[in-house]
């Protein structure tokens, strides 16, 4: 089953549930995953369909983060609530054991030795990581591992 289908089928649940918050969730991404299709006029496969969901979840870790700066703690929980929802529809993570060895292994590979190479490996890395792992996360312990 494709993951659109998925999240359609949890939108129906939801409905039959009358679980209004959850739906709510689902609802805003169906409409980013239709979108994202319209703009560009092509059909999301699942790959596309997680990008979606990692730039919902980006945003909505920022506006928690903004709302608890604001005292606002009700939007915050609404929007963690909406971050569960989301995580949901993510495909399981690689462990930091597995992602170090990627990046051990796309450094040896690239033959990257400095800072000055960082970008050629992240060209190398995000295919192989993106949906799997948090790429700012990868970003860190490219630079560490570069010697930034």
């Amino acid at each position: 089953m494709s993951l659109k289908v998925r999240i359609n089928d949890d939108m129906k649940a939801a409905m039959r549930a009358k679980d209004t918050a959850r739906l709510s969730a689902v609802r805003l991404l169906l409409a980013a995953i239709k979108q994202k299709e319209v703009d560009e006029r092509i059909e999301l496969d699942d790959a596309a369909v997680i990008t979606v969901v990692d730039k919902m979840l980006k945003q909505r870790r920022d506006s928690v983060t903004q709302y608890e700066g604001a005292q606002r703690f009700d939007l915050a929980s609404a929007e963690r609530f909406e971050i569960e929802v989301l995580t949901a529809y993510k495909p399981a993570g690689l462990s930091e054991e597995q992602i170090t060895a990627i990046v051990d292994d796309a450094i040896k590979t690239t033959g990257a030795t400095g800072p000055t190479d960082m970008g050629k490996l992240m060209a190398v890395l995000k295919p192989q990581l993106a949906g799997k792992a948090d790429m700012a996360d990868v970003s860190k312990l490219v630079k560490s591992r570069l010697g930034n």
